[in-house]
């Protein structure tokens, strides 16, 4: 299915020009009822009818708590407490700004700047195609590892060519410095520059059916005018990531 839709891509993009609390203080009050100051009468029985009217002096001093219930006045500060909510509102405003995870840019406009690059040209089927891609990537290394020569930028495929049964491509690894001893196929170049989209693809190189299908279907949507080839940049080493761990930036050159 990839190469379907790579065929869809290459064909869109030169052909169609890419179309695309107070009630518990009064139970108190009850408490300070001088009912324990009853306890005179256990220690003067003659007395008791006595006691009564003095009881009922007591129960007069016993109603004069009750005013401390006009108090409840004093209970207002209730209002006080509910004062207390109003600092959470802060603390839930604290949380409110939690992280966003965004998703990869799709058609992002960008720039490519051309580096300096040693390449391998060569060709495959689609039904091989990543294994191909490896090898020459595999090749290249190879060279750069005998001569100390470091990468300078990550690996990438320029797609020159596509049709039914396969394509021709351009393996390149960005260098600073020129290696010797090239082998026919191999040559130092600069890498495709100007104007182009990004796009992200993640996941296995056989998956890239759908990429690329969204891509087709982004140019002709925004009528936009690319340029007859494309670029894969492969941010994950794929001699030494899992096929399905791939992560790639596709690039579509405009004209």
């Amino acid at each position: 299915m990839n190469h379907l839709c790579r065929l869809t891509l290459a064909a869109l993009i030169p052909a169609a020009a890419l179309s695309f609390g107070l009630s518990g203080a009064l139970a108190q009050t009850p408490s300070p009822a001088p009912a324990a100051s009853v306890s005179p009468s256990p220690t003067s029985p003659a007395p008791s009818a006595s006691p009564s009217p003095a009881a009922s002096a007591s129960p007069v001093p016993a109603a004069t708590p009750s005013p401390a219930a006009s108090a409840s006045p004093a209970a207002t500060p209730a209002p006080a407490a509910s004062a207390s909510p109003s600092p959470a509102p802060p603390a839930a405003a604290a949380t409110t700004p939690a992280p966003v995870q965004t998703a990869d840019p799709f058609g992002l406009e960008t720039m490519l700047e051309a580096k300096k690059v040693v390449m391998v040209k060569g060709t495959a089927n689609w039904d091989s195609a990543f294994d191909t891609l490896v090898d020459a990537f595999k090749a290249l290394n190879a060279l750069l590892d005998k001569q100390g020569i470091k990468h300078a930028g990550n690996s990438m495929i320029v797609y020159t060519s596509t049709d039914d049964t396969g394509f021709t491509f351009l393996a390149e690894i960005p260098v600073e410095q020129d290696p010797k001893n090239l082998s026919k196929d191999m040559s130092i170049g600069k890498s495709p520059e100007g104007k182009a989209l990004k796009f992200v693809h993640r996941g296995s190189y056989d998956n890239m059916d759908n990429t690329y299908e969204a891509i087709t279907n982004h140019l002709d949507d925004k009528k936009l005018e690319a340029k007859d080839t494309f670029i894969e940049e492969y941010l994950t080493d794929p001699l030494k990531t899992a096929e399905d761990k791939l992560v790639i930036n596709v690039f579509v050159p405009l004209k």
